[in-house]
């Protein structure tokens, strides 16, 4: 059995110190793995990247692999590399389209990780037509799908994960108003991920989302924004047989999406 754990925008500010480790306190004793969907920070600053860096602490040195993406809270002050080499110092692995391999005692967990973008969804889509910065905000999405779905093409695992910031479905944005739903996600990024596999996608931003949606492919994708969760992280197990998850894990089949 793998369990991997993952919580997005826990937006770390100068005065939320020990908030994320207490939070995250014991993890290594209900999950594998621990996987962060972005907006690390509140407004992005290697001040407040530090901080998370600390607190990620009691993660990595009992030895649990971290991986994350960086999300939009995370650009805000244009310091995304300074935050990202926090990110790195405290030992996790930050991914930009690119993927990584975790060998773990249940099997191996391929992610690849992109922030994605916006841009909507089909029947209320943004296009590559008109103005140049119109052009560039698609091209934007559209790249970054590419890099996701080369990224999962090229990975060989037990279970293979796609980690977001944005939204590939619009149905984990329910409750979200309607009007915002092109800033939250895009099509693009389901289109790459039913293209070349996924065992689970898992992503944030959608505060005012839901749970759960699949994508138009039948694979699972999961808004682990912690607004969303109302809880520190969610758990998901592959392949489980064993009863050994706890109440607030999800079950996932590996391979059956």
């Amino acid at each position: 059995m793998i369990r991997v754990a993952a919580v997005g925008d826990l937006h770390v500010g100068e005065d939320s110190a020990g908030a994320t480790s207490s939070q995250l306190a014991g993890l290594e004793e209900r999950a594998d793995l621990l996987l962060l969907a972005g907006d690390l920070t509140r407004i992005g600053t290697r001040t407040e990247a530090a901080l998370l860096a600390d607190e990620l602490a009691c993660v990595t040195e009992a030895g649990l692999p971290v991986v994350t993406v960086l999300g939009n809270h995370d650009y805000h002050y244009d310091q995304q590399q300074a935050v990202a080499d926090c990110m790195r110092s405290a030992g996790a692995q930050v991914l930009e389209g690119e993927a990584t391999t975790i060998r773990l005692p249940g099997g191996s967990v391929g992610v690849a990780g992109v922030k994605g973008f916006g841009g909507g969804f089909v029947g209320a889509c943004a296009t590559e037509f008109g103005e140049t910065l119109m052009k560039e905000f698609v091209g934007h999405t559209r790249a970054s799908a590419s890099q996701l779905r080369e990224a999962l093409d090229g990975m060989r695992a037990d279970v293979r994960i796609a980690l977001l910031h944005y939204s590939p479905v619009e149905g984990t944005l329910q409750g979200e108003r309607p009007e915002i739903y092109p800033f939250l996600g895009s099509y693009l990024l389901a289109e790459a991920v039913d293209a070349a596999g996924a065992d689970l996608v898992v992503h944030g931003h959608a505060h005012a989302g839901v749970e759960k949606a699949v994508t138009p492919g039948g694979i699972p994708v999961r808004n682990v924004a912690q607004p969303v969760l109302r809880a520190p992280y969610r758990v998901f197990c592959f392949d489980d047989a064993s009863g050994a998850c706890d109440d607030n894990a999800d079950l996932v089949a590996a391979g059956e999406a």
